[in-house]
């Protein structure tokens, strides 16, 4: 979008975390990471180099954490980085901040926004970091319920070509997830009005039905979905998310995550891994609405990184063991792992 940018070639890189005998949080230089991290921080360097030729940028650099002061000082001490500066006439200031100085932010769900819930429930389009696959089958004459149906090619929310599609997808990341609904709603009424198809406005609170219903209406005027394609394509994905099994359990999140925050608060961090304890259920104990492996380590990460820095204690050993115990139960007992669940184990 105008104000973001991503660089999906740079997602796996993340800062070592501090382990035991490791480097801790002091200053390191490149020479101490290792060399893998070494190849991908002068890549790292490459890329923004380029990036900021391409933009004409003159930058001072400011950096939070440790891997990203590297970052900054190998930047600032790049042969061609310097050779730009003298000639760029575009001034910036650039921040660069550690991954892992947010983790409770990554892991959180106390955005409303349907942009982030899109990207996160959908499944991800094959070879791509940052977009999804829309199921299109909607749109065609095939009815299957198979939802790993490939005959027909999924859909994605990268549109360059659709200016309505651009101005949805900005109100998809902008706006309350109420409001961006609502845009989608009135984008799909103009277009249907636009090919003149027989739609019905209605007011009120917008459905994934009603969104459907409108979409349905485009389905047999080749032109029309032609003309739409991409706008279409968009509105499903946000149909595709309102109804996924996900999106209801991102509220029990929300609503768990305030609870940890309270208890947190007021009490040891014991009695709250205590609070956990009894929902860690094994596959065949759970139902729909119960978290998985993959929920409880989000959740984990979450507690752990809103709390900081822990007093240990026998209390806390303790509970520590009783989580694990559980969640490697858990993780035993699973049919079919996930392919995070296989990477962990």
């Amino acid at each position: 979008s105008a104000e973001l940018c991503l660089l999906p070639a740079l997602a796996t890189l993340l800062p070592p975390l501090p382990g035991p005998g490791g480097p801790g949080p002091a200053e390191v230089g490149l020479g101490a990471l290792p060399a893998e991290l070494q190849a991908a921080v002068r890549a790292v360097v490459g890329d923004l180099d380029a990036l900021f030729s391409a933009l004409g940028l003159r930058e001072e650099n400011f950096a939070v954490g440790a891997l990203s002061r590297i970052i900054a000082a190998e930047l600032a001490g790049y042969a061609p980085a310097r050779n730009r500066r003298r000639t760029a006439t575009n001034k910036a200031s650039v921040v660069f901040v550690d991954r892992t100085l947010d983790l409770a932010g990554a892991v959180g769900h106390h955005g409303d926004n349907l942009a982030e819930k899109i990207l996160s429930v959908l499944p991800k389009l094959p070879g791509h970091k940052t977009d999804v696959m829309v199921n299109m089958v909607e749109l065609t004459a095939l009815q299957t319920t198979d939802e790993t149906c490939s005959i027909i090619a999924p859909g994605c929310l990268a549109q360059p070509n659709d200016p309505a599609a651009k101005a949805l997808w900005e109100s998809f990341m902008n706006l309350k997830q109420k409001e961006a609904v609502m845009e989608a709603r009135r984008h799909l009424v103009e277009a249907a009005s636009r090919e003149n198809l027989p739609i019905k406005m209605s007011m009120g609170r917008v459905t994934p039905e009603q969104l459907s219903s409108y979409i349905k209406l485009f389905k047999n005027n080749l032109k029309a979905l032609e003309n739409h394609c991409g706008l279409l394509q968009l509105v499903l994905a946000t149909v595709q998310t309102l109804k996924h099994p996900q999106t209801s359990k991102w509220d029990n999140f929300l609503a768990f995550e305030r609870l940890l925050l309270q208890t947190v608060g007021e009490s040891e961090m014991a009695s709250v891994l205590n609070q956990l304890l009894p929902m860690i259920k094994s596959y065949n104990e759970r139902t729909k609405d119960d978290y998985t492996c993959e929920d409880f380590l989000v959740l984990l990460v979450y507690i752990y990184s809103v709390v900081g820095e822990i007093e240990s204690g026998k209390e806390l050993d303790a509970a520590e063991e009783e989580v694990k115990k559980a969640l490697v139960k858990a993780i035993c007992d699973e049919p079919e792992p996930s392919p995070l669940l296989q990477k962990i184990t």
